[in-house]
């Protein structure tokens, strides 16, 4: 199944419209295009508008040290999630298993999928399309990159507690785990990011090496992300266990 999104309208929005609030405006009209059918889609989906909006406002406040790059990179990591969800058939292995899920999984779960698929998967492909080898040959340049990586754990981090609060259908047993939960849930993003960027560090090697090189390695990292799928949907506290296993997924040496 595929799903039509109509364009953004550019004229409408202006040549001084910000790169990300385009985002926000696709991010938006995928959101309202899901079909009823696939309406558990959209806790992912929700999620992921409501996090680009806060990295949006952190823009905003002056918060990154390039926020010009910020907004490049926030394009082509939204790029590769409207495309797995306006084609799924044609999409990686990690989106097409969180598609598939079944419908009445708990909605914890659904985001749990597509923050798999998105994070582990597609960051590091979506900062690759935005860092290029004069940036790596930059020690300094590399250094302001990574650093504004890691300023969006704390937008992450901050997130956690009001996405908590988007779950109304959570059991008794969750409402009492709920601080433990947000507090392993900021964990294990942090992590799962900082093995983003190793992964990243990993695949420009790869992408040094020429494109079967790192056609092999982009493989790999699919490999391993689709993996992960089994420990989200396995039964228990996943938030709990992922905070002590670990949600990210690390490329090993060539």
């Amino acid at each position: 199944m595929t799903m039509t999104i109509e364009p953004a309208d550019a004229d409408a929005a202006g040549p001084s419209t910000r790169p990300i609030a385009v985002v926000l405006d696709r991010l938006q009209r995928a959101l309202d295009a899901i079909p009823p059918d696939r309406s558990h889609w959209r806790h992912f989906g929700g999620t992921y508008l409501r996090t680009t909006r806060a990295v949006g406002e952190t823009v905003d406040r002056a918060g990154f040290e390039d926020p010009d790059w910020v907004e490049r990179w926030d394009v082509a990591f939204a790029d590769l999630y409207l495309k797995a969800v306006t084609d799924p058939a044609h999409a990686s292995r990690p989106w097409r298993l969180a598609l598939a899920a079944p419908a009445d999984l708990p909605p914890l779960r659904h985001v749990l999928l597509g923050i798999n698929a998105h994070v582990n998967d597609d960051l590091p492909r979506a900062l690759l399309a935005v860092i290029d080898d004069d940036d790596v040959a930059d020690p300094v340049l590399m250094a302001r990159r990574r650093r504004d990586h890691e300023r969006i754990d704390g937008v992450l981090a901050a997130r956690v507690g009001s996405e908590d609060g988007e779950f109304v259908d959570r059991t008794a047993l969750d409402r009492v785990l709920g601080p433990l939960n947000r507090r392993a849930g900021r964990r294990f993003l942090a992590e799962a990011r900082a093995k983003v960027w190793h992964n990243t560090q990993q695949l420009q090697l790869a992408r040094l090496a020429g494109p079967d090189a790192y056609r092999r390695r982009l493989g790999e990292l699919e490999v391993l992300s689709a993996a992960k799928v089994a420990d989200l949907l396995a039964p228990g506290q996943v938030v709990l266990r992922l905070a002590v296993a670990g949600f990210g997924v690390t490329l090993p040496p060539p």
